[in-house]
């Protein structure tokens, strides 16, 4: 009974140096295809209509001026009327030479036309003023789906 145990007569036993990577190997298969099988069942969505949130109102500045063009082409001033373009151009002339300048919001009706919310848009540019904002009325999510 020699050369198996130390008392048998070896002098040096040698520890094995071999690492058995058959159960990692089974382990790792194993959990690859519970992953193939399960991914797609979690990524699959519910076909559901999310319902629509129409955007917050931002804050106003300190420093703005609204126009407002109305149906007929009348034009105000921050609620105040304009007797016409070229009193609107004078004040818009007037509120370029501020520091900083201020935001003009255009409140355009509707039914005004094109051509009279464009004269406003060409005024603010020929005045210098480029900071401009379009005000439009918040809508319903099911408003915009009737159109």
């Amino acid at each position: 009974m020699s050369g198996l145990f130390p008392d048998g007569g070896e002098a040096d036993p040698k520890p094995l140096a071999l690492i058995n990577t058959t159960p990692l190997v089974d382990v790792m298969l194993v959990l690859l295809i519970i992953f193939l099988i399960t991914v797609p069942v979690v990524t699959a969505s519910v076909p559901v209509r999310l319902p629509q949130q129409s955007a917050v109102p931002a804050a106003s500045e300190p420093n703005t001026v609204t126009v407002t063009v109305t149906q007929s082409g009348a034009l105000f001033w921050n609620e105040t009327p304009l007797a016409d373009e070229s009193a609107l151009l004078a004040r818009l002339s007037e509120a370029a030479r501020q520091s900083p300048p201020p935001l003009v919001r255009l409140r355009g009706d509707g039914d005004a036309a094109y051509a009279a919310v464009a004269r406003v848009v060409t005024a603010c540019r020929a005045a210098g003023l480029t900071r401009l904002g379009f005000l439009t009325d918040p809508q319903s999510p099911d408003a915009a789906t009737e159109r």
